[in-house]
């Protein structure tokens, strides 16, 4: 075996490689059959690539704040056919069960009123907003994006670790790697067959266009974002470029008369569904939070009249809520008549006395989480955690244990990753990205899968020093694909890495009021949760790309991610 796997030790969780020392699992043969014969000095080299090519275009990551490239392992994470199978169905059997539950509580409230779910763990969740209450989507859809957390336990089963269905990130970074990766492992690439992901900017659109207000044909469609200052800005620009739909800030739309419209240099244009990158608490200064300039005033009303489309619905975020997150198995079984494709981590509701006692028993042995956390902020990992944290904990809960939930520590799969020139096992996740146009819940082959970068780490964001992987989930067997599957993937240059660079859309002209909102802007540009890379547990990307002005974003060159 080549240096690169000298000294590769299996680690305490399910290594997704091996399933013994130097035997490969099925899925990855080819890949190892490719790095197999590398040097330590050949994989560095394209590693370097990869690297060279996300600071290029200007992906970069603070940490510390220290910028870097954002960190991309050269080593794929490889799911097979079959266990995908039941990640898709697990993952939208969830979507179907999310969007039945917000349609509920923010409705007739059945839910509640038979006991399924405490009426208490609802109303005291910082994310339910009865603003919301009776405004009904004309698709019936509220959860348009979900980014649901998945962990491999230690026999290899996937296990959601949360549900992310205000305004999960990170699918920028599926494509991206997708792209980079078909440069640096051509070879690999020619020996598997693997499910595409480029795809997944058309089911956005479709999904956006099939939420428009009712008696819209032909609706506009934008994308809101916070602006440049935010860490997911480049996804926001990617997304409105690759949709060719129009990437705007608040103070580009204007709300009169429920109604809600676009400044262009052509007048105002009739906006009908918005596909929002704001939290709640930016997105309405009448609703919301008064000092924001971020959002729209009216917006909600505007929705409320069914005039035009939010997406992700304003409200959505209680689904997210962790203390919710332990009742999800019961809700399926309730909506659905289905049991769980899916388990959840085993979770502890610290409301109980009995429980909570149990808990703080066995802190050391556990992982605590705040219920409304996210970025892996305020997680404790009981075993890693020292007496006086722990002793802080404890009190923590006392206080509030409502804010808390525990959950039996599960040792993270792992998968071969670069560290120091060697292979290394490393934890993983993996976050797959459902797209729902009221008719499907479809589900992105492959997903953000989020590597823990330190040995003997289990917190994979970023913002606590994780890293990437590009996941790629192998095709179904040939006899089962119809003809359109059967399209191959394209033979790529590997002279052809770098590619020109993504272009810089045009600054627009900030209008006589930007004086007055622009520190102000910029301060909430950097607070707002968003649900973004770096808070809702991907990583604080920061992008050096400028917004485009209204109007640019569909005629901008760019290219198309593979």
């Amino acid at each position: 075996m080549a240096d690169l796997f000298e000294d590769y030790r299996l680690g305490p969780g399910w290594d997704e490689m091996f399933g013994a020392p130097g035997m490969p699992r099925d899925a990855y043969e080819a890949l190892h059959a490719t790095l197999q014969p590398l040097s330590s000095v050949e994989l560095r080299v394209r590693a370097d690539v990869l690297a060279r090519a996300f600071l290029d275009q200007g992906i970069t990551f603070a940490l510390k704040g220290v910028e870097r490239p954002f960190p991309l392992d050269i080593v794929p994470r490889i799911i097979a056919a079959d266990e995908w199978r039941t990640v898709e169905a697990g993952v939208a059997q969830r979507v179907r069960t999310l969007e039945a539950f917000l349609a509920d509580i923010y409705g007739a409230g059945q839910v509640l009123a038979d006991g399924v779910v405490p009426r208490r763990v609802v109303v005291t969740s910082a994310h339910f907003h009865r603003e919301a209450a009776g405004i009904v989507p004309h698709n019936g859809v509220r959860v348009h994006v979900a980014g649901v957390d998945l962990v491999r336990d230690e026999r290899g089963d996937f296990r959601v670790l949360e549900d992310n269905v205000r305004v999960p990130s990170g699918v920028s970074y599926v494509m991206e790697n997708r792209r980079a990766m078909a440069h640096v492992l051509p070879e690999v690439f020619a020996a598997t067959r693997i499910q595409p992901v480029e795809s997944y900017p058309g089911q956005l659109l479709r999904a956006l266009r099939a939420a428009a207000p009712v008696g819209i044909a032909d609706p506009t469609v934008v994308v809101l974002t916070p602006g440049v200052h935010n860490s997911a800005y480049f996804e926001h620009a990617l997304l409105a470029r690759e949709m060719g739909v129009e990437l705007v800030e608040g103070r580009d739309l204007v709300c009169v008369g429920n109604e809600v419209a676009m400044r262009t240099t052509a007048g105002e244009q009739r906006v009908d569904v918005i596909y929002r990158r704001i939290d709640d608490e930016f997105l309405d200064p009448v609703h919301f939070r008064a000092d924001s300039v971020l959002g729209v005033a009216g917006l909600l009303n505007a929705a409320r009249a069914g005039r035009v489309t939010v997406a992700n619905a304003v409200g959505n975020g209680v689904a997210d809520d962790k203390l919710l997150y332990s009742y999800v198995p019961d809700l399926i079984r309730y909506y659905l008549g289905e049991e769980p494709v899916l388990s959840n981590v085993e979770t502890y509701r610290l409301e109980d006395p009995e429980v909570r006692e149990h808990v703080l028993d066995r802190l050391d042995e556990l992982v605590l989480k705040p219920v409304d956390g996210s970025g892996g902020a305020g997680i404790v990992i009981g075993s890693q955690a020292s007496d006086e944290e722990l002793a802080e904990l404890r009190h923590r809960i006392a206080v509030d244990p409502r804010g808390w939930i525990a959950q039996r520590e599960v040792a993270l799969s792992m998968v071969p990753t670069l560290v120091d020139n060697r292979l290394r096992a490393r934890h993983v996740d993996l976050r797959p990205f459902a797209v729902n146009d009221g008719q499907r819940v479809t589900v992105l082959p492959g997903g953000l899968t989020r590597v823990a970068l330190p040995e003997g780490a289990l917190v994979v964001n970023s913002s606590q020093g994780g890293g990437s992987k590009d996941t790629w989930i192998l095709a179904e067997p040939v006899d089962t694909l119809s003809p359109v599957e059967l399209v191959g993937i394209e033979p790529v240059d590997p002279e052809g890495m770098l590619g020109p660079p993504v272009p810089a859309p045009r600054s627009p002209d900030p209008g006589p009021e930007a004086g007055l909102v622009s520190v102000q802007q910029q301060q909430q540009q950097q607070s707002a949760r968003d649900g973004e890379v770096g808070t809702d547990g991907s990583g604080s990307a920061a992008v050096r790309q400028r917004r485009g002005r209204p109007g640019s974003a569909a005629a901008a060159p760019g290219w198309s991610p593979c």
